[in-house]
């Protein structure tokens, strides 16, 4: 991903992630929001903290006198006090993040007033330095109230009202029994309803509701102390430390022990983001996969973050118990059945790990039962990240078809077209495509010249039957709807005397690349702008035209449209290509809450599809679950397979 730089000094005032851990990249959703984020610190200047013990802020024109913090916190996202300098505010310190580049402590009043809607906590930012308080110390803090965006405010995400060039003196300190009480987060206390309704607008300045919506539930309880108990793991634990659990089992739960997003309504506000400011040298975050539990209590002050949203900062973790999940295996195609699979292997070149060749290889082959034609997607160039112009991918698929056959599996030949240099999106330098990989002993592929990277493949009638002018070719290749995004290849294959077209697809993201990305759900524009849609269903318009081409010289024909879509069953672009019956979704044949192939930020959710023309019957679908439940993932999807009589 791409690195940012700037000559503002106080460009990495905030980093992502603790120094100690590795520096988390950028997300499909938060591509573009890097660039804003950069922007918007450039453009800021920022309080640097003071010494501890340094002299108050007199008071003045934009001073305040020891405000308690639920008059800083006040009943909205934004504090009245925004931009003043207060002085004396008492509290007990609860929690303190002594590592990284964002250090500081979160100070809690101990009485509390009787509005729900007001928070009792707040973060004390210190940059870099080591705040040297611990938890319990009683103190009176002065500095200058401002909301922090992470992220920027362009990304859309809400913001965190705490102090800065902060000053303090201990009053005293007090036992751990004695911490203001955590309050504890269930199915009882977080609402069932998400966000308030502001028609796309901005909800930062509306009375906060905690009744009402979770996320003002959790707003009000912003810098304070909060709990969970018995939590449900619903989101695997990444490398940058951190998991996702459900304080409510019963809301949407899959079979599997995750949270379905089964609609734009099914925000699933129960999830909670899970992280630790305990050391991880002396207190190692669990590895847990879906399904797992944090049994016991989890408590700490709760944050609010870039990438998530509200945090639970564990100061006491759970213990992890292992529900033993278990990655899945399809059964093997029969003689008569035309398997064919879709697989997006995550930036996949010859700088990755030999072992992520030597998983994918046993995935293929072990897991999805070596399929007839597989559609690949995040094939990068021979060179990797390395923006060096070269487009060519060879030797990555080379070294993917030598670890299938290695691992027992076919010996797979491959087919696909080179794209222009970094014109379509994914990791700079990177030039990732689709590919298609086929078994040989199983199904031919018809090879027709004229395929290259800006030439679009059309369809031919020959004799009554549907043929493609070149393949494999690119579908409009040099339609506006593919700006920076990848090409969809069409390929001709022979299955036991019968034709069948495969298209196989990567459709942009919603972190949008270089055009506009999705605003996050938990931000505080609701509900959200889907901005990278629109991109998505002139996409799915020109997928489906070229369907419909072909069923217009045969309506039996069968034709496969495989890939990441970047987009749910429910959403418009999927109903695009659906349309005027050019294809189906095999998979709304199976159980609502099994329709699933992909995990963020909590959600199990779907992402890549195969979908099918009505001459394909009604084949049999699997989503094959051997990746983005697990903390030890070869890739962040999960692989689909359809069989097809």
């Amino acid at each position: 991903m791409p690195a940012y730089s700037c000559p503002c000094p106080h460009a990495s005032r905030r980093p992502s992630v603790p120094s100690h851990l590795p520096s988390r990249p950028l997300s499909r959703r938060t591509t573009r929001t890097a660039a804003l984020t950069v922007a918007a610190v450039c453009s800021t200047l920022l309080v640097l903290p003071a010494p501890a013990g340094a002299t108050a802020p007199a008071a003045g024109a934009d001073s305040a006198s020891s405000p308690r913090i639920h008059d800083i916190q006040g009943r909205t996202r934004l504090s009245p006090f925004a931009g003043k300098s207060v002085t004396g505010v008492a509290g007990i310190v609860i929690g303190v993040r002594d590592f990284g580049g964002s250090r500081g402590f979160w100070l809690q009043d101990p009485r509390p007033d009787h509005d729900r809607a007001t928070s009792e906590g707040i973060f004390v930012y210190t940059g870099g330095r080591s705040p040297g308080v611990a938890v319990g110390d009683a103190l009176r803090v002065s500095g200058k109230v401002q909301e922090y965006y992470p992220g920027g405010k362009e990304a859309g995400n809400q913001s965190v009202t705490e102090l800065t060039g902060a000053s303090w003196e201990t009053t005293g300190s007090v036992a751990d029994a004695e911490l203001p009480r955590p309050v504890r987060l269930t199915a009882r206390s977080v609402p069932d309803a998400y966000a308030p309704d502001a028609d796309g607008g901005s909800i930062e300045d509306r009375r906060l509701r905690p009744n009402r919506y979770a996320l003002d539930r959790y707003e009000s309880l912003e810098g304070m102390r909060v709990s969970v108990r018995d939590v449900r793991v619903t989101g695997p634990t990444s490398r940058y430390h951190d998991l996702w659990v459900t304080t409510d089992p019963r809301q949407n739960p899959t079979p599997r022990g995750g949270t379905l997003y089964g609609s734009y309504e099914d925000q699933n506000g129960a999830r909670m983001k899970v992280s630790s400011l305990l050391p991880l040298a002396e207190h190692p975050f669990p590895k847990a996969d879906v399904g797992d539990e944090l049994r016991g209590t989890t408590e700490g002050p709760l944050d609010y973050e870039q990438y998530g949203g509200y945090t639970l900062r564990a100061t006491t973790l759970g213990d992890h118990r292992d529900n033993h999940l278990q990655r899945e295996r399809t059964r093997a195609q029969r003689r008569n059945e035309l398997a064919v699979a879709t697989y997006n292997v995550e930036n996949l070149s010859p700088r990755s790990e030999p072992a992520k060749f030597e998983r994918l290889a046993d995935g293929l082959v072990t897991n999805l039962s070596s399929p007839d034609i597989v559609t690949v997607e995040e094939v990068q160039d021979d060179t990797g990240p390395t923006d060096d112009g070269t487009v060519g991918a060879g030797k990555t698929l080379e070294m993917l078809t030598d670890a299938i056959q290695k691992a027992g599996g076919p010996s797979y030949e491959w087919r696909q077209i080179d794209p222009a240099d970094k014109a379509d999106g994914g990791q700079p330098g990177g030039n990732i495509r689709v590919a298609f990989l086929y078994n040989p002993e199983r199904v031919s592929f018809t090879d027709r010249p004229g395929g290259d990277t800006t030439t679009p493949v059309k369809v031919v009638d020959k004799g009554g039957e549907p043929a493609l002018s070149a393949s494999p070719g690119r579908i409009a290749p040099q339609d506006p709807a593919w700006k920076a995004s990848r090409k969809p290849l069409a390929g001709e294959f022979r299955f036991r005397g019968r034709t069948v077209f495969v298209i196989a697809n990567h459709f942009s993201s919603k972190g949008g690349g270089d055009l506009d990305g999705d605003q996050p759900m938990e931000g505080r524009f609701q509900p959200p702008a889907r901005h990278s849609e629109p991109q998505r269903i002139e996409q799915a318009e020109v997928v489906n035209r070229f369907v419909r081409d072909i069923r217009a010289v045969d309506r039996k024909a069968v034709v496969v449209a495989g890939g990441d879509f970047n987009d749910f069953p429910f959403s418009p672009a999927l109903k695009t290509l659906r349309s005027g019956h050019a294809l189906t979704s095999p998979m709304n044949r199976l159980p609502a809450d099994e329709r699933y192939g992909y995990v963020f930020n909590g959600n199990s959710q779907t992402l890549d599809h195969l979908l099918t023309s009505p001459g394909a019957g009604r084949p049999e679908y699997d989503i094959v679950h051997i990746n983005a439940e697990f903390a030890d993932q070869t890739s962040d999807h999960d692989p689909s397979v359809v069989r097809i009589r």
